[in-house]
């Protein structure tokens, strides 16, 4: 067949360790022999950030914002050991913040399903995602032990000097105490990322907060979702014949658990940091979970939603074999071509993405599978396969179907 052609380039952003290896292969097996892959590069390799100082996750973040589609590879956010095992000048920060921070964006995460990987809730048909506001709370909050007795307050003192203050407690003994913000710009780039999203893939979008005790702090979450979604969105759901739906996070929970799925779940941080791994597990597997950060402009950003797979590269470096779950990688590559396709209106690239995704879901269910997923499978004949036998076993699934 002859090669498709991709007039825009989207921004390619290589990784680290295992997933790095199987990055070179999906491109050499399941793109390259199909499509004039058009990319411009960008080594967010550990070594190669450390060599720029990290300048380069920066210009990969900008390079999206101007390309408007970027796929990443999983990367390495390092901690002491890693400085030391990789020699780096300094703990570089988590490359996915510093995107995320750049492209304001959200991200919103969904599990691949496949037929022979049963999810632990009966009634899920449909995959569930995850959308998270990935800023603020928790994550940025300020503790304080209190020891003896004594009186908290939270303070705020405006530029002319007023100050609002408000009684947290009395202490009479030891305890502790905890501040956090967030910023009603975060949130609103959060809405119409979700609301956008649920446009982009026809589907409903859930959203919860705990409002009814939270009465300040949430329901500034529900009041910013419900008028942004009033002014800018009702009707385009409408069109769309897909719905907006608030209500309590406990309630939320009973409501998803008892659902066929098929929703955006739209969390405050720490809600979608827990819900994003129920989720994952409760489908079966986060090596089979997408991950894509959207931002309000329309900028889009594909990748895994797992890591590096430290355990498995340090067996390939000593030439062992191993079996490697290359699905969610193979996915980002998927979305972020399908992506490039739409705003191209290039049909070519995005029924390859759509042929892609069916291929390698096809495999799987045909009982070819890495190690991870026959632990888990429910089939009759289930033939586990290597890391490279794996892609080569869908670029075969690929080509039957070309």
């Amino acid at each position: 067949m002859e090669k498709i052609k991709m007039s825009t380039p989207l921004v390619e952003m290589d990784g680290d360790e295992m997933t790095r290896v199987i990055w070179s292969m999906i491109k050499d097996e399941l793109l390259n022999p199909f499509i004039e892959l058009n990319t411009e590069y960008y080594d967010l390799g550990l070594k190669y950030r450390d060599e720029t100082n990290d300048q380069v996750t920066v210009d990969a973040a900008n390079a999206i914002k101007k390309y408007k589609v970027g796929v990443k590879c999983a990367t390495i956010t390092p901690n002491a050991a890693r400085v030391k095992e990789y020699d780096l000048k300094e703990m570089y920060k988590s490359p996915n913040g510093t995107i995320r921070a750049i492209l304001d964006g959200t991200v919103f995460r969904a599990p691949i399903i496949v037929e022979p990987v049963k999810p632990y809730v009966r009634s899920w048909k449909k995959p569930i995602t995850i959308a998270r506001h990935a800023y603020g709370d928790i994550y940025k909050d300020v503790e304080m032990k209190i020891e003896g007795k004594g009186k908290c307050e939270l303070v705020f003192t405006g530029e002319d000097g007023t100050e609002q203050r408000e009684l947290i407690h009395n202490f009479n003994g030891n305890g502790v105490v905890m501040g956090m913000h967030n910023l009603n710009k975060s949130i609103e780039s959060f809405a119409r990322s979700c609301f956008n999203f649920g446009l982009d893939t026809k589907q409903d979008v859930w959203f919860a907060t705990k409002d009814t005790i939270s009465k300040k702090y949430d329901h500034t979450f529900k009041d910013i979702f419900q008028e942004i979604f009033d002014a800018e969105y009702k009707e385009k759901f409408d069109a769309a014949g897909i719905e907006y739906f608030y209500t309590l996070i406990d309630d939320v929970v009973a409501r998803v658990v008892k659902s066929e799925g098929g929703m955006i779940w739209a969390c405050k941080n720490y809600d979608g940091d827990v819900m994003s791994d129920m989720v994952a597990t409760a489908f079966g597997s986060l090596a089979m979970m997408t991950s894509v950060l959207v931002s309000p402009e329309g900028n889009y950003e594909y990748e895994a939603a797992h890591g590096t797979v430290q355990r498995h590269y340090y067996k390939h470096l000593k030439g062992e074999e191993t079996s490697t779950n290359s699905i969610a990688t193979i996915f980002a590559w998927s979305g972020a071509l399908r992506k490039r396709g739409e705003l191209d209106n290039n049909d070519a690239l995005v029924n390859f993405s759509d042929k892609l995704e069916k291929a390698s879901i096809k495999t799987i269910e045909d009982g070819i599978m890495t190690k991870d997923l026959a632990l888990i499978a429910v089939h009759d004949n289930i033939t586990t396969v290597n890391t490279f036998d794996f892609i080569k076993e869908i670029r075969k699934t690929l080509e039957a179907m070309l």
